[in-house]
């Protein structure tokens, strides 16, 4: 009954709510989110925050893998990462926690782990080969591998649209779901961005929370959603 009365809330505080299933998706600013929910009511946060490295949107693109794209500029812009005060939140309001691009602000994290998630994108281009991501979890560092360069995509048959300058992969929020959380479990996203990880959620069967504080790419994300869930099937 917590849980119901804590979405509640969360729905009378967001400018739009989207609900589908099992997902609860909403157009607020995380922290005011943080802020109303009891400690440890999430299984599991997992986020990709802003990293501060400038990839708020503008062109980008263009090696010989992949064509300019023109992405609309998000709230922040990347500039930098959140506050400390949001970590600490995360890890209050949650038992568990994976963040993206953790590397980038390890000052604010404060927190060591055996068990790193290392995304190889095999890339080619002028980008990172890879992405991590830092855990709260005791066990070893895990790789998984997934083309995501340019155009070039780890599953073409199942291409995904890219409306997002930091989106990705469905199949990489899958894994992770397979591998960090069980079904029926409650998972938290506070930067849903492109809605990779709703997507990932609703078909893994877990209670799924996401906030996005930009307008249009909340939008955007739930029209992405709605696109991919009325699939029948969807293969990861």
């Amino acid at each position: 009954m917590v849980y119901e009365s804590i979405k509640e809330q969360l729905k009378k505080q967001s400018k739009q709510y989207f609900e589908h299933g099992n997902l609860l998706l909403l157009n607020i600013d995380c922290m005011d989110a943080l802020q109303i929910a009891p400690d440890n009511l999430w299984h599991l946060s997992c986020v990709d925050p802003p990293y501060g490295i400038g990839m708020g949107g503008g062109k980008i693109g263009g090696d010989k893998c992949g064509i300019t794209k023109d992405y609309k500029q998000f709230h922040g812009e990347d500039i930098a990462p959140p506050e400390e005060t949001y970590f600490r939140e995360l890890e209050r309001v949650s038992r568990n926690q994976i963040i993206w691009g953790a590397n980038h602000f390890m000052d604010k994290v404060k927190k060591g782990s055996p068990c790193w998630v290392v995304w190889d994108k095999e890339n080619t281009g002028n980008f990172a080969d890879c992405e991590l991501a830092y855990t709260s979890f005791s066990t070893a560092v895990r790789v998984y591998r997934f083309k995501w360069n340019g155009m070039i995509q780890g599953d073409m048959k199942n291409k995904e649209q890219r409306i997002h300058p930091t989106q990705k992969p469905v199949k990489l929020y899958n894994w992770l779901l397979t591998n960090y959380a069980e079904k029926g479990q409650k998972i938290l996203d506070t930067h849903l961005g492109s809605g990779s990880s709703a997507i990932a959620a609703h078909y893994f069967g877990c209670e799924f929370v996401g906030c996005e504080l930009d307008k249009g790419y909340y939008e955007a994300s739930i029209d992405r959603i709605e696109k991919s869930t009325r699939q029948l099937e969807f293969c990861l």
